[in-house]
């Protein structure tokens, strides 16, 4: 009989704040998003690996936390475990008419999940959603925000690495991948509208635009091949690349600035009283900035209408090309008086009420900040530097006169003025090319001020409500996996003084989680409280509701601790710490303090330390301790005389040849049967007795030194983890090697058994966690969900749990469910999951190929590659959709045949419905079939049919639409296939017929639709406007009953009318 085991799944995650670029995903520009602006409550989003995190900046405390259930196939797991992929990017669509908003995010596995939120989640007092478990049934009653989103799949497993909503239309979305790859979305339909093809690189950022006069509506992308496109939406093609950009472009940002009319003051855009500025930041370290502006050939119909005016101004302007929407106006000139990184632009961002701009650029700390002048102070600028052209012109032609060299600045001139600092960049820029007439990017971008953070900045952006007393917010997300709140304030000029701009930082939110990787993790004996260690901080969770309960920063005489291991001791009450510097400490948790610590307890760093529990024969608490410097040192807790603090007291010291990588004790509660194990830098594996610490076994076979160990709860094997990549599995009674056990592609780093079983979990540097049968000798589980290397685990006392943690810097929790793992199940899946990797290879290699011989077509001036596509992706579940509705159409087929033959051989008698089609009529259930498909899948799955289920399947559609059932789904699948066979439809006669009544069919329902909506939508808007005329009454306080008859009234005499 097969043997089964209970599933473990990832039921929560914590400890990040703002997640990093990884290997498995790049950096994105679209990490932080505003998901109330509320003054009262402005929640902020973040991206925080699986999770998107929204923190109140006001009070800096965890708010909400959105996350998505894990599909896996085949129906195997409880279906409501934490996905394992990554959030990339998000963006957020706030509508003020509705009470909810959209978070749209993109995955690393090329998937798009937009979300739904409520104001009231977004901003609740109590933190919703901040706990998600599996164990008991109780907390399927929490607000944890993990319903089902629309998902939307459209990239080929590249990760999504850019994402916007219109801010126009929010039904729309755009998400682009690492592939080059632009995607439109229709969120409503949950659809997707087309494909834009013609980057060769990974989309960086993108931005909607639209110029009304024009109608033109726009799709601005940046790339890293060095292109930015704008693309025509409404022609689905692309109208101007920007190619001047040296090096990859890795950020654009677009804003629509307000002011009056520029004609009248001397502005750049003649076709509105707005102006729209494009900035891009590519490798050289430069802020390009760009008018976007109606083209030409749009233009000329108002030239003809405003006469001699408008025809100057465009003849100043001396645009490039008659279809060019983006003009060039110049680089933002650089900070004076500040060092200015030379690093590339990591991203760019506007202040959402357009008078602040912000360049970040990369491994930097500092954000830059721009003022954008208004219309009139950017003329008068341009005067001003015309002035000063001319000026200095005339200058020149004086000391040619005379003959005169010139003559240096010396020290006690004046210094260069901002405006001398743009001519000399400008002579080395493209600027030089402009006209004078024009105004720059120098005439309409002032510099601000500097907002300096204390670590390197990831990304950043702008509060959006205003600021008291003028100024700006800025939000920065760290590389230290914080957030930090700086406001600039420009303080009014005083006598003698000059008008000053001083940055301020308002508050940190660094609470919840740790700077660096998390290096050992430990679980209280109750299960109540988890210790996690990294290099400068040790933090004390609450592991029921995932939040930080103590943040310590371990330090001896004010010096700070770099923290390798630690464990807690009996009453959960404190904390011992090993160090790389060879201090032992012992901390208060309560009180955060270091109460006793023991300097230089080794001469090296302190790897591994473990606890022995106090027995009726042993009543004392004691330590072993494990260090570089070749010796295992053992300690007992004991209390001080004069008060009850616990104090560390060395006893006894075991000398080893190699250092000590890991040492633990064995489980037995008789001292004398009790074991130490030592794992030291040769691979070898040294047994001692506890009590008398005499040499019992040596074990060898790893090849690299055993990272981590543990016996199970008998005593009677020994796993063993190494840098080897294998798991050893040791018997104790004569140290002989039961099995090496492999799985691991890198280093396996730490080891557990699961109390009562010979069942155990190890970690890795592959970033998996893996479950293991140590009876068997076979892989039970493989778990993903971490994106970096996964450096410590800990169990709970039962094992229903498990917490891992790593160089992600995040917690992950693994809960045990009810669900049954049958291996040759697992096997299956995992099968599954490498064909389906080689069918995407393959995929990717036939795109290559197919890019490579169209390159050479193009060399040769054959090519002429389209620029959008359907926005469509075979996936595993449009291909299970698909074969679901052939199995349908089987079954529904079958009964069709089967009925027939009923009523010929039993005239008069009734058939007892088919249970497999849920007793519904054939046309019926095929119907319910498809409803049963997500909107988003339903076209692929339709892709998959054949010619001859698409016959069948047109044939039940037309007897549906007869009925009038399912009319809109019904004429969306049939308008589908016909367009997709339109080719076999053309030759087959035999469809002519079938294809001519579904045309008279879809035209006489969808009509019928539409008039019963047009009559619903006018009957609410009379119903709306009748309780807007009664609801004034009702606030002065009138009789109810009155105001309800006259409302019903106004209602009945509208809908009369």
């Amino acid at each position: 009989m097969q043997h089964t085991y209970l599933r473990y799944e990832c039921a929560d995650s914590f400890g990040l704040i703002s997640s990093s670029a990884s290997s498995k995903a790049p950096q994105s520009n679209s990490i932080l998003a505003f998901g109330s602006d509320s003054r009262q409550r402005p929640i902020l989003l973040t991206t925080a690996g699986s999770l998107c995190m929204g923190f109140h900046l006001r009070t800096t405390e965890a708010t909400i936390k959105i996350g998505h259930r894990e599909e896996l196939t085949g129906g195997v797991g409880t279906g409501r475990a934490l996905n394992s992929d990554l959030i990339v990017c998000l963006d957020v669509s706030i509508q003020d008419h509705h009470e909810s908003c959209k978070v749209a995010t993109g995955w690393v596995d090329g998937a798009v999940r937009v979300f739904d939120v409520t104001t009231e989640e977004m901003q609740s007092d109590r933190g919703p959603g901040l706990v998600q478990s599996l164990l008991q049934e109780s907390y399927g009653q929490d607000d944890f925000v993990m319903r089902e989103p629309l998902v939307l799949n459209g990239h080929s497993g590249s990760p999504v690495r850019s994402i916007a909503f219109d801010t126009k239309d929010a039904s729309r979305l755009a998400s682009g991948s690492s592939d080059g790859a632009v995607v439109l979305w229709d969120v409503i339909a949950e659809s997707g509208l087309y494909r834009l093809l013609g980057h060769k690189g990974g989309i960086t950022d993108m931005n909607f635009a639209k110029i009304e006069p024009s109608s033109l509506d726009m799709l601005i992308t940046s790339s890293l091949d060095g292109l930015v496109k704008v693309w025509d939406l409404n022609g689905q093609c692309c109208i101007q690349t920007i190619p001047i950009h040296r090096g990859e472009v890795w950020g654009a940002a677009l804003q629509l600035i307000p002011g009056s009319n520029p004609l009248s003051a001397g502005g750049i855009d003649a076709t509105d009283d707005d102006r729209i500025r494009l900035i891009t930041g590519s490798s050289d370290g430069q802020a390009r900035v760009w008018a976007v502006k109606t083209p030409k050939r749009y233009s000329d119909e108002k030239i003809e209408k405003d006469g001699d005016t408008a025809m100057k101004y465009l003849e100043a302007e001396n645009l490039e090309s008659v279809d060019d929407v983006c003009h060039y106006m110049g680089t933002l000139s650089p900070p004076p008086n500040v060092s200015s990184s030379a690093e590339r632009i990591a991203c760019i961002h506007f202040h959402p009420n357009g008078k602040y701009v912000g360049v970040l650029h990369a491994n930097s700390k500092d954000v830059d900040v721009y003022l954008i002048r208004t219309v009139q102070e950017s003329f008068k600028k341009k005067q001003r530097r015309l002035r000063r052209r001319k000026e200095k012109s005339k200058q020149s032609e004086n000391k040619v006169d005379q003959g005169s060299k010139g003559q240096k600045r010396g020290m006690l001139d004046d210094p260069e003025s901002e405006d001398e600092k743009s001519e000399v960049a400008e002579k080395a820029s493209l600027d030089r090319e402009l006209s004078p007439e024009q105004i720059k990017a120098s005439d309409e971008f002032e510099y601000f001020g500097t907002v300096r953070a204390t670590h390197k900045v990831k990304s950043f952006i702008f509060v959006p409500y205003k600021e008291q007393g003028g100024g700006v917010r800025v939000v920065c997300s760290l590389s230290t996996n914080a957030l930090e709140v700086h406001v600039l304030i420009r303080k009014a000029a005083t006598e003698g003084k000059e008008a000053t701009v001083h940055a301020n930082k308002v508050s940190t939110m660094n609470q919840l989680g740790h700077p660096t990787g998390i290096r050992g993790i430990q679980i209280s004996s109750d299960d109540s409280l988890a210790c996690t260690v990294s290099k400068t901080s040790t933090k004390i969770w609450n592991v029921a509701k995932r939040s930080c309960t103590q943040s310590l920063t371990p330090s001896i005489d004010d010096k700070p601790c770099y923290g390798l291991c630690a464990t807690f001791l009996p009453g959960n009450t404190h904390l011992v710490l090993g160090t790389r510097e060879g201090h032992l400490l012992l901390l208060d948790i309560a009180a955060g303090e270091v109460v006793d610590y023991e300097e230089n307890a080794h001469d090296g760093a302190i790897w591994s330390i473990d606890i022995r529990r106090p027995t009726a024969k042993q009543p004392a608490i004691a330590l072993v301790t494990g260090s570089a410097d070749k010796t295992v040192k053992f300690w007992e807790i004991e209390a001080e005389q004069d008060s009850d603090t616990p104090m560390l007291t060395q006893t006894r010291t075991l000398e080893m040849t190699d250092d000590v990588v890991a040492v633990r004790y064995s489980h037995s509660t008789d001292p004398s049967k009790r074991m130490v194990f030592v794992s030291s830098l040769d691979s070898t594996i040294k047994v001692f007795f506890e009590d008398t610490l005499k040499f019992f076994l040596s074990l060898y076979g790893h090849k690299l030194p055993a990272l981590a160990l543990d016996a199970a709860d008998d005593d009677s094997i020994l796993a063993s983890s190494g840098a080897d990549k294998t798991v050893k599995i040791w018997g104790l009674d004569f140290g002989d090697t039961h099995r090496t056990l492999h799985g691991h592609e890198e280093s396996v780093t730490d080891l557990r058994f699961v109390k009562r079983s010979h069942n155990f979990f190890t970690t890795s540097k592959d970033g998996t966690v893996r479950y293991w049968d140590g009876d068997r000798f076979e892989q039970i589980l493989v778990l993903n969900g971490h994106f970096a290397e996964v450096s410590c685990l800990a169990i709970s006392r039962t094992g229903a749990f498990i917490l891992t943690g790593g160089m992600d810097r995040q917690v992950r929790v693994w809960e045990r469910t009810k669900d049954i793992v049958f291996l040759e199940e697992e096997r299956e899946r995992e099968l599954e999951q490498i064909f389906d990797r080689v069918d995407q290879d393959e995929q990717d290699t036939a795109k290559l190929l197919k890019q490579r011989e169209g390159d050479a077509d193009k060399n040769e001036g054959m090519g002429d590659e389209p620029q959008s596509e359907a926005a469509v992706r075979k996936s595993v579940l449009s291909v299970a959709a698909g074969d679901r509705i052939m199995e349908a159409l089987e079954r529904a087929d079958q009964e069709t045949k089967e009925s027939a033959a009923f009523r010929r051989s039993n005239p008069g008698k009734t058939r007892m419905p088919n249970p497999l089609l849920l007793g519904k009529e054939p046309p019926l259930y095929m119907l319910w079939v498809l409803k049963t498909i997500r909107q988003a899948e339903l076209e692929q799955s339709l892709l998959v049919l054949p010619l001859s289920h698409v016959e069948r399947l047109l044939y039940y559609l037309i007897i549906l639409l007869r009925r009038g059932r399912g009319v809109e789904i019904c004429s969306r699948v049939g308008i589908f296939l016909v367009k997709t066979h339109q080719n076999q439809i053309l030759t087959n006669r035999g469809m002519s017929v079938p294809i001519r009544e579904l045309s008279k069919l879809v035209r006489l329902r969808l009509a019928e639709s539409r008039d019963v909506i047009g009559f619903n939508l006018a009957a609410l808007r009379a119903v709306a406007r009748s309780t807007a005329m009664i609801l004034p009454q009702l606030l002065k306080g009138g009789d109810g009953e009155d105001c309800c008859k006259q409302i019903d009234h106004f209602t009945v005499s509208s809908d009369i009318q």
